[in-house]
């Protein structure tokens, strides 16, 4: 193009400048002809421009699409009936529901919008994570057995069928995940700490009031949780007097509250409630010497406790402590004692080495440590590792202050007691009721 304007300037310039009318046709022609041959290429760049871009996009939206479907896939698995399924398999990108949100309250509401607390969480993640993978194999387990339950059913059958399913849904593997400590089904007037032992042909009645208290963990953090299962509705309000007190724990905790005022707010709702069992009206009482607790790694009972009634220790709950809030509501006393046949057993956290001169005492303790280090047992679970004719030895344990036996609590005879219990964590700028679910 440019060659052609040159031979028509040079042929105008040879004509003496004289601009004829031919001339300047053949000019203007020349560079509109140019123009448009330009135009044609650049629309040509352009249309092979947008249909590279077309077809980029078009793979990459079929790439998504494909991605999309094996998520999909993956998502769409669904828990079977009996529980069979590991939670780690119902959730592939590894990372598990929350559990209820709380802001903290009064000076301390500003953490929720603290960039500096936010990063303190993102650091804490991986633990976070731990714990809210216990706590979804919990709930599903819960969901199942509160789905079987009924009454002749036998004690060691419901506890062994609930085992069982913590131990598939939390894909058991030695002291890196498992169940926390032994299954207490403590019936009527037990409060906590009883699990048949083998050969127990105890069976569960119409008229019994169970409280269901397990564990899970996974690499030693703990999840905490119980609840009450009782098929005469005549004990309805005793199980809404500990439901609605351990709900009011709740809301009370956080950073730099009192424990204290803690157990006055639990005790306030708690005895505002009143049963009429068998024609008789009792008001409901707080358990006063059975506590909530602070829970450590490989460490169910931890440093600080959680009074049920006012009057406790004025010690502060920290950021980043993990609680169990757990509330016992009581027809008797409100008070429990040592009673029955001890079921659970725990190897104490703080003991060092202590000579043991009996070789079967040696060998039970190295089967403790292997298998529970500090997370608490009981006789059963020793039963089924293989261990026989281990009383003595146990006895022995006990005895040097290695292990720490934790005989069944009971308030007097014929009295009832509830239990509801949820595990928190006071998280730098909230709280999270790990454990909660959609049945309490």
């Amino acid at each position: 193009m440019e060659i052609e304007k040159l031979d028509v300037e040079a042929s105008m310039e040879e004509s003496g400048g004289v601009e004829s009318s031919s001339g300047k046709e053949a000019l203007l022609l020349a560079s509109d002809l140019s123009d448009n041959l330009d135009l044609d290429e650049d629309e040509k760049e352009k249309n092979q421009e947008e249909e590279r871009s077309k077809a980029e996009s078009s793979t990459k939206k079929k790439k998504k699409k494909s991605k999309n479907k094996k998520k999909k896939k993956k998502s769409s698995l669904q828990q079977t009936d009996p529980p069979s399924i590991p939670v780690i398999d119902l959730f592939p990108s590894g990372e598990f529901p929350e559990g209820e949100i709380q802001e903290y309250k009064d000076d301390n509401l500003w953490r929720m919008t603290s960039e500096e607390k936010r990063e303190m969480e993102r650091l804490q993640k991986p633990i976070y994570n731990s714990l809210r993978q216990a706590a979804e194999v919990h709930r599903q387990v819960r969901k199942y057995m509160r789905s079987i339950m009924k009454p002749g059913m036998l004690m060691i059958d419901i506890c062994e069928t609930l085992e069982n399913t913590v131990r598939k849904l939390i894909s058991e593997n030695g002291l890196q995940a498992g169940i926390a400590f032994p299954t207490g089904c403590s019936l009527n007037n037990v409060a906590a700490h009883w699990t048949p032992n083998s050969g127990d042909k105890t069976v569960l009645q119409y008229d019994d009031v169970m409280k269901l208290d397990f564990g899970t963990h996974i690499d030693g953090y703990i999840v905490d949780s119980a609840f009450t299962v009782a098929f005469n509705p005549m004990y309805d309000p005793l199980l809404a007097a500990s439901r609605e007190a351990t709900y009011t724990g709740i809301k009370e905790a956080g950073v730099d509250v009192r424990l204290c005022d803690v157990g006055a707010a639990i005790q306030e709702v708690m005895e505002s409630y009143e049963v009429e069992i068998n024609g008789k009206v009792y008001q409901v009482k707080s358990l006063r010497n059975l506590n909530g607790h602070s829970i450590g790694r490989y460490q169910i009972h931890a440093e600080k406790f959680v009074p049920n009634v006012k009057g406790g220790e004025q010690t502060k709950m920290e950021e980043g402590e993990l609680y169990a809030i757990e509330t016992f509501g009581s027809t008797g006393k409100g008070y429990v004692r040592d009673d029955l046949e001890c079921s659970h057993y725990m190897k104490n956290f703080d003991v060092g080495h202590v000579p043991l001169r009996l070789p079967r005492a040696k060998q039970l303790l190295a089967t403790i440590n292997k298998n529970f280090s500090t997370l608490a047992f009981c006789r059963r679970y020793l039963d089924r590792l293989g261990e026989t004719k281990y009383l003595m030895a146990l006895k022995n344990l006990c005895d040097s202050g290695i292990i720490e036996p934790y005989p069944p609590l009971c308030d007097v005879k014929g009295s009832y007691i509830s239990q509801f219990e949820h595990t928190i964590l006071l998280r730098p700028t909230c709280k999270e009721v790990i454990s909660k679910g959609d049945d309490y």
